[in-house]
């Protein structure tokens, strides 16, 4: 097994855009998504060659049941066993997945199992990628450099967007859908080398305690007490008991726990008659000094009865099988149940006063937004007369206005008064979605979807930066995969609901309603105190 590569925390600052570390992470990623769009559009294809509409459209749905049902679970298994692994083995699946059924596709006829099969697997695999590949930034590069690293996403993204299409267009128009599977999978073959040789970055002081700015009060409660332990050692109880006046605790029938593995940092801890006595004064509440709650990542854990015990700014020194570091922290535990990770993730994100509201704002953001700009972009081009190109020109000019906002986001690096700057563009988002649909003509419709694009990218990219920056590295799968569930599960419900809606009341009601939404996100935000004044590190 590879082992992983790492890199001191305090490290130099060094800029994205000049870290070779991130850029082989942003390579590996675009090459990825390319990979993904050519697929979409190969599996379409062969659908519709094979079967009906009818069946092309439940090949299409199979992807995406698994990986909406899935993503919660996604996110537990990439904090579990850290994001890097995790994006490496899941692309690697989906890479074999897609050639396995081009070389099928290539020695028989096309059937629709084939199809069906590969669309759950790639679904499935997917629910497990997209939360890892969005907790891995936090642990590539500094925090002073994961808005500009976003920006940088944004970008790889609306590239892959742009030439994927054309790119999976040409492969089946020359080799048909046999042709465009084996060249998504060697698009997503090419991420994997790269990912493998993206080095993490420690985990610096404090992270996995559940204390960063924003956590709920007491959180630090749940928290692993546990050191590092060097190596692929575990984490024992860090630091010596200390009673309330500083005095060190040797109490007779006390439980005894060290640091296995040898390596600075593993002090004996004593408790007295069975008592786990703190570092924070006093002794901890009931309960033996012993393992009780498994490993967290690793380490082994000092709890007390089933709940484990932390203490302020401790550090976990856990440390994956394969010797990747995992964040650790209470968050997770390979030996307790991948239930108690997500509910304990889940009541991360509900206490933290600025990923609760964030989240709300996500949500209501996307489910605004998916409706209008597409199933009700095709229907108001159709009802205005502009055709196939004028819709084509509308989206172009939404595009170049989201990929605006990437590209400041990516050359600042900062946004000051990100808060408050996210919350505006949100607004003002709205209130364009909402002109968009009583627009007299083509050209207002590009620059109305130039301004939509500017501002819910600047939003987005926003909202992504400080979900990044404000979120433990612990908790980073769990509340990638919250988001995701929303964007890729949630927010295409709105699409057959917005059709609808159009068919009953047209295109203007439609979208002011939707735009309502959109800025309902926008006022969530405005009066979440801590969100609205949230900025993103230097």
């Amino acid at each position: 097994m590879t082992a992983t590569l790492t890199t001191p925390a305090d490290a130099v600052d060094t800029p994205a855009h000049r870290d070779g570390n991130v850029l082989r992470w942003l390579g590996g990623y675009t090459a990825s998504m390319i990979g993904d769009s050519v697929y979409y559009i190969a599996l379409s294809w062969a659908a519709v060659r094979t079967g009906t509409p009818s069946q092309a459209g439940v090949v299409m749905a199979v992807s995406a049941v698994p990986r909406a049902v899935l993503m919660l679970g996604g996110g537990v298994i990439a904090d579990r066993f850290g994001p890097r692994r995790v994006v490496i083995i899941s692309d690697t699946v989906r890479c074999a997945a897609v050639l396995a059924v081009a070389g099928l596709l290539f020695l028989t006829g096309p059937g629709l199992w084939p199809l069906a099969v590969l669309a759950l697997v790639f679904g499935t695999v997917d629910a497990v990628f997209l939360p890892a590949v969005g907790a891995l930034p936090a642990r590539v590069t500094s925090r002073g450099q994961l808005a500009r690293v976003q920006g940088m996403r944004g970008l790889g993204i609306r590239f892959a967007s742009v030439v994927g299409g054309p790119l999976g267009g040409l492969a089946v128009a020359v080799g048909g859908a046999a042709a465009a599977f084996t060249f998504a999978g060697l698009l997503i073959a090419v991420s994997v080398p790269l990912l493998i040789s993206v080095r993490l970055r420690e985990l610096p002081v404090g992270d996995g305690t559940g204390e960063r700015a924003g956590a709920a009060d007491g959180a630090e409660d749940t928290a692993v007490f546990g050191a590092a332990c060097g190596g692929a050692g575990g984490a024992a109880g860090a630091d010596e008991g200390m009673a309330g006046g500083g005095e060190r605790v040797v109490g007779e029938g006390g439980g005894r726990v060290v640091c296995r593995g040898g390596a600075a940092g593993g002090r004996e801890m004593a408790g007295e008659g069975g008592k786990q006595v703190g570092r924070r004064g006093g002794a901890a509440r009931g309960g033996r000094v012993g393992r009780r709650g498994g490993r967290a990542g690793g380490g082994q854990v000092v709890g007390e009865g089933d709940r484990r015990v932390g203490r302020r700014g401790g550090r976990v020194g856990a440390v994956a099988g394969s010797g990747e570091p995992v964040a650790g922290g209470g968050a997770v535990g390979p030996g307790g149940a991948a239930w108690q990770d997500l509910v304990v993730g889940l009541r991360y994100i509900r206490r933290h006063r600025v990923l609760a509201p964030l989240m709300l704002a996500i949500a209501l953001g996307d489910l605004g937004f998916v409706g209008p700009l597409n199933v009700g972009l095709t229907l108001l081009a159709d009802e205005r007369g502009w055709g196939a190109s004028g819709m084509g020109w509308v989206l172009a000019g939404f595009g170049v206005g989201a990929g605006a906002a990437s590209l400041l986001l990516a050359v600042r690096g900062r946004v000051p008064h990100a808060g408050h700057v996210m919350v505006y563009a949100c607004l003002g988002g709205a209130v364009a979605i909402g002109a968009l649909a009583f627009v007299p003509g083509v050209l207002a419709a590009v620059g109305v979807a130039l301004l939509i694009g500017l501002l819910a990218g600047l939003s987005g990219a926003l909202c992504g930066a400080l979900l990044q920056t404000q979120a433990d590295p612990a908790y980073l799968g769990r509340v990638t995969a919250v988001a995701s569930l929303v964007s890729l599960g949630f927010a295409p419900l709105s699409m057959p609901l917005s059709a609808a809606a159009i068919g009953a009341w047209g295109t203007g009601p439609v979208f002011v309603v939707s735009a309502a939404v959109c800025g309902l996100g926008g006022v969530v935000a405005l009066c979440a105190r801590n969100l609205r004044r949230a900025e993103l590190p230097t």
